[in-house]
């Protein structure tokens, strides 16, 4: 099935953890794919097709786009996989580096992250890898980290995780109702 990069497609692939609530692909989604769409005519790489996640952590890869672009890549299908950068294919360091120093070459797949100068088909560029997508995996569960901290905190203080005023219900016992016209 290793089949010519000048056959197979090019996979474009986007991912954001959270939708920016906005009809359609997200912002950063639309700026990502200009980056890839651009990236991808000006290196003249064939048939480029778009895979997006929009609204998924890169934390896992049980995501319908990206398993979708890994059925086509099994299938033979994709010659090239570009992302904007390394933490857009994911930030499990284990699982991202598996892929990149594994899978892809297995299928014969050329990866290139654009942004942190990662590129499969040249050794030189892929000194600092593995140490970007640790900092990938760092950034997550630091973020998680915080959440926690900051839900922690409210609750101690009385308050909720959700947003309680969105009935526009009293914060709670002895919370005089305040008309602000």
């Amino acid at each position: 099935m290793n089949q010519s990069n000048q056959i197979r497609k090019t996979a474009l692939y986007c991912r954001l953890s959270q939708d920016d609530g906005i009809e359609g692909d997200s912002n950063s989604i639309q700026n990502q794919k200009a980056i890839l769409q651009k990236f991808a005519e000006d290196h003249h790489f064939p048939s480029p097709c778009f895979y997006v996640d929009d609204g998924f952590s890169g934390g896992t890869f049980q995501r319908p786009a990206f398993q979708q672009m890994i059925s086509d890549m099994e299938n033979g299908e994709i010659g090239i996989i570009v992302t904007k950068d390394l933490s857009r294919l994911g930030r499990n360091q284990l699982h991202t580096g598996l892929y990149i120093e594994e899978r892809f070459p297995m299928f014969g797949v050329r990866y290139i992250a654009i942004n942190d100068n990662v590129d499969t088909d040249s050794s030189e560029s892929n000194d600092l890898m593995p140490f970007k997508n640790l900092f990938n995996e760092w950034f997550i569960r630091d973020t998680s980290r915080k959440i926690r901290a900051v839900l922690k905190a409210k609750a101690e203080r009385g308050g909720t995780a959700g947003n309680q005023n969105a009935l526009r219900l009293p914060k709670g016992p002895g919370h005089e109702k305040t008309n602000r016209g």
